[in-house]
């Protein structure tokens, strides 16, 4: 997952000024956005102009978008408050995305690609996994994470997202969701996880298999582990959605079976999924992370768009 040995070595990486991938992402998908690098507010709804559409969202992709409001958000979950960010068009009711971010938690970085996201024509809310100890921001960036020995700090917050907590949670996030007047209850609900988030996206799909239409995990970790009757690819039965999996190269040289793992159990299940190596390293879609790679950042960006489009 994301402490082995290959991925201590990812965190040796030299800083990467993430400022730069940041304009750079918003350009590509949500150049419209008004000042989509700032930090949100802490209360109330925040309007942030108009994004430009993107593949499998409600904008033309040729002009602008919707404008977007988000505020930070708590829901209440069977274990305490989650904190979460929330952003979604300003105007109608559209399908719902949870996200769940990589280790380093919900941070700047993924407000932008929410933000992004929602441009897209979704409400888009990303989780505070480690809400029942901390709120978020535990770390302003990947750097940040890196600097001051995240992997330490995480862990025993880490050690209490067992499948049945996430599944809770996801439970939780999706009724929220569905009371939300943003959010278009006749359509699926998609979800979407980074890293250690790459699992959530199953344990959510078997939560609320009539609700989860669709999840893409980004070199997610941990999604097959042999002798554990929730391992999420023991699970897909479970669930209702198509999936998305895509695996970072070194991900796959360290474990070259996983991809075909996946692909059989899906198959088994009767599930359409869409099992990819990528030409970059896991971390490679997360705009702050040091081994951030643009062209496959995009390239798996784009199988997800379409995935969402078709699915919800």
């Amino acid at each position: 997952m994301c402490d082995t040995p290959m991925l201590n070595e990812w965190l040796r990486k030299g800083r990467r000024d993430w400022s730069v991938n940041r304009r750079r992402f918003v350009a590509l998908g949500a150049a419209g956005i008004v000042a989509a690098c700032a930090p949100a507010g802490q209360s109330g709804a925040m309007e942030r102009g108009s994004a430009q559409g993107e593949t499998g969202g409600a904008g033309d992709p040729q002009g602008d978008g919707p404008a977007l409001v988000e505020d930070h958000v708590t829901i209440e979950t069977a274990d305490g408050t989650m904190d979460a960010f929330f952003v979604r068009p300003a105007e109608g009711s559209h399908p719902a995305i949870l996200t769940w971010p990589d280790i380093a938690g919900l941070r700047e970085a993924f407000e932008v690609m929410a933000r992004r996201l929602a441009g897209q024509g979704y409400a888009v809310l990303v989780a505070n996994p480690y809400y029942r100890d901390t709120p978020a921001p535990q770390f302003t960036d990947f750097d940040d994470f890196r600097a001051n020995d995240g992997f330490q700090a995480v862990r025993p917050w880490r050690e209490k997202l067992t499948a049945d907590a996430i599944m809770r949670d996801a439970t939780a996030a999706v009724g929220w969701l569905d009371a939300q007047e943003a959010v278009d209850t006749a359509r699926g609900v998609g979800t979407h996880g980074y890293c250690m988030g790459g699992p959530f996206t199953v344990w959510t799909a078997a939560a609320v298999p009539g609700r989860v239409g669709a999840a893409a995990s980004l070199h997610g970790g941990g999604l097959v582990r042999e002798g554990d009757p929730q391992s999420p690819h023991a699970l897909l039965g479970d669930t209702q959605a198509s999936y998305l999996v895509a695996i970072g190269q070194n991900d796959d040289a360290q474990a070259p079976e996983v991809k075909t793992v996946l692909r059989e159990a899906a198959d088994a299940a009767g599930r359409p999924a869409e099992v990819n190596v990528y030409a970059a390293d896991h971390g490679w879609t997360v705009i702050d992370s040091p081994v951030y790679d643009e062209a496959e950042a995009e390239r798996a960006w784009t199988a997800m768009s379409a995935l969402f489009g078709r699915a919800l």
